[in-house]
């Protein structure tokens, strides 16, 4: 590998509120480093490397860079775009090669989920077998906290504390209003894992305190349970706050809101959900006799750096951090893992997992964090959870009251290759 290399940094998926600080740990540590030439965003993930749309990072200004940690959603530009096998998009993945030789790219980093793990983890084995010189490292991104082989995601524990506060304060407006609002749901995302539902039991300090029942997608789902439960807990406090997950499934395993077509699919061939709130507050209305109202935070649980976690800041950027420090040592075909070395005191460092075997799993909450109801979750998962929402990240509020977030002014990098897309 020729001396002072260049590096590419992509992110890929749904934002999270600190994707760009494990882009900061990256750029900051390359250029530290001293022994990576260029740092090289993508413009939109890996459709910027098909596109050969690069800019030039290390000419970003140094503050902009910093300010990283201070703003949410992916500096970079972010994109949904499946490659397939390798049998079936080789040329997807020799165009990524190419464009990679083209501008002495040795250095692949890349920031998502399983789906992006499986492609680095792909490019990884196609420039080995090209003889390229290549190190490629994954750095765990999703909100859903359900990549296997860490013990959590950058992006769960900010958005972990949102949607537990925003369980607190909807709570509080219920409990005000019971007489005439007395049951409210509040419907957050997880496709396959209730790992952000679970969270909001955080907010459930006393037997008063919302959320009264939790659903999550781990625990078999019926209306007819949903009906006793609600009426029960209306029995005793006179109103209901309810946490649905939205990728809620009956006894048999399937979705109960996803559409039954090809057409409710998104890119990923995943189905799409949603409307599990409206289904639970139509169910409580005609059976259980008592108004129903719901909230959906949608992005904005991904995306609320004002109410970011510290510890999730500073371990996404350790994520990004490392991953160069693995790369400089010769690491490839990995993904940054956080290590949870004690829980009191908390203590969290980072591993290894091969990109392989990420790409391949999935991690629901276990059985031992839901309680024998279905309907709530133990202490075991609260403690489980709880370290990973402290402290309060410093955000930047401008002159009007508001954030101030930055945007890279992402100076374009010549092409040198013909048009692909």
């Amino acid at each position: 590998m020729a001396a002072k290399a260049n590096a590419i940094i992509a992110q890929s998926g749904g934002p999270t509120t600190v994707i760009n600080s494990s882009a900061c740990g990256v750029i900051q540590e390359a250029i530290k480093s001293g022994k990576i030439g260029k740092v090289i965003g993508a413009n939109n993930g890996i459709l910027g490397v098909l596109k050969e749309e690069l800019f030039d990072v290390t000419a970003e200004n140094p503050q902009a860079i910093e300010a990283l940690k201070r703003t949410p959603a992916a500096a970079l530009g972010s994109c949904r775009y499946k490659l397939k096998s390798l049998e079936k998009s080789r040329a997807d993945y020799q165009r990524i090669l190419d464009v990679f030789k083209a501008h002495d790219i040795h250095y692949f980093f890349y920031a998502g989920g399983n789906d992006s793990m499986d492609t680095a983890d792909k490019v990884n084995k196609l420039a080995a077998d090209s003889k390229f010189e290549l190190i490629t490292i994954g750095i765990a991104k999703t909100i859903d906290n359900d990549l296997a082989y860490t013990d959590h995601c950058p992006g769960y524990g900010s958005v972990a504390k949102y949607v537990a506060t925003s369980a607190m304060n909807a709570g509080r407006d219920t409990e005000a209003l019971y007489t005439t609002d007395t049951c409210s749901i509040l419907e957050v995302m997880g496709r396959n894992a209730g790992w952000i539902a679970a969270a909001t039991g955080l907010a459930h300090r006393t037997e008063e305190d919302a959320p009264h029942l939790i659903y999550l997608p781990e625990a078999p789902f019926s209306f007819e349970q949903l009906v006793k439960d609600v009426k029960e807990v209306y029995r005793r406090l006179g109103r209901v706050f309810i946490v649905a997950g939205e990728g809620l499934k009956d006894e048999k395993g399937e979705y109960i809101t996803a559409e039954k077509t090809t057409l409710a699919t998104d890119s990923f061939g995943h189905a799409q959900l949603g409307g599990i709130a409206e289904m639970l507050k139509a169910v409580i209305e005609k059976e259980v006799s008592i108004k129903t109202r719901f909230n959906k935070p949608g992005t904005n649980q991904r995306s609320a750096m004002h109410f970011a976690s510290l510890t999730d800041v500073n371990e996404a950027y350790m994520c990004g951090q490392m991953a160069v420090k693995y790369a400089l040592d010769g690491v490839s075909g990995k993904m940054v893992t956080l290590v949870r070395e004690s829980n009191k005191p908390y203590k969290c460092t980072t591993g290894l997992a091969n990109l392989m075997d990420v790409a391949n799993g999935e991690k629901k909450v276990p059985r031992e964090y839901i309680n024998a109801a279905g309907n709530g979750v133990t202490a075991a998962m609260l403690d489980y959870v709880r370290p990973l929402v402290k402290g309060e990240a410093p955000i930047t509020i401008g002159d009007d009251g508001l954030p101030v977030y930055i945007r890279f002014e992402k100076k374009t990098i010549a092409k040198k290759l013909p048009a692909y897309m």
